[in-house]
């Protein structure tokens, strides 16, 4: 078996979107962190001052533009067949993962962000861990997988 069906449309959807979801995650963060939220949370003295809001925000900022610009190039190379491929999406759910984990201890820093997003934080992390134990190996053992992307 070879080419683009089979299971690999549930990773193209995927990919998309993710795309839709990283252009939303964008657009909230410029729309939503005005300079008055902004100096509010990352101003000393005021009520939800943490050290860890500014370098946090500058982070997941900095991040989900990359992984916007990481995702086009894994779908322009996944319609291209590029041998690469493979690789490019082991990297892709590990990275998902590695970030999530990271943001997750680094928002359990922040007495205020504890409280907001404990239980959805870790719905997320559950997500992608299940996502990397299922899509991992089909991209390391898949015989679609090893047929399709040879250029």
């Amino acid at each position: 078996m070879s080419g683009l069906g089979g299971w690999l449309i549930l990773i193209q959807i995927g990919l998309y979107l993710t795309l839709i979801g990283l252009i939303i995650l964008i657009r909230d963060s410029f729309y939503n962190y005005s300079d008055e939220i902004w100096q509010l949370l990352s101003t000393e003295g005021t009520i939800y001052y943490h050290p860890l809001w500014r370098p946090i925000f500058i982070f997941e900022s900095i991040y989900n533009i990359l992984f916007f610009i990481f995702t086009i190039t894994i779908l322009v190379q996944f319609y291209r067949k590029k041998s690469i491929v493979p690789r490019l999406m082991i990297i892709f759910y590990s990275l998902s993962l590695l970030i999530g984990i990271f943001d997750y201890i680094m928002m359990q820093q922040i007495p205020l962000a504890r409280e907001l997003e404990a239980a959805s934080s870790i719905r997320d992390l559950i997500k992608s861990t299940v996502t990397c134990l299922i899509w991992i190996p089909y991209f390391l053992k898949s015989e679609r997988v090893m047929n399709t992307f040879v250029r």
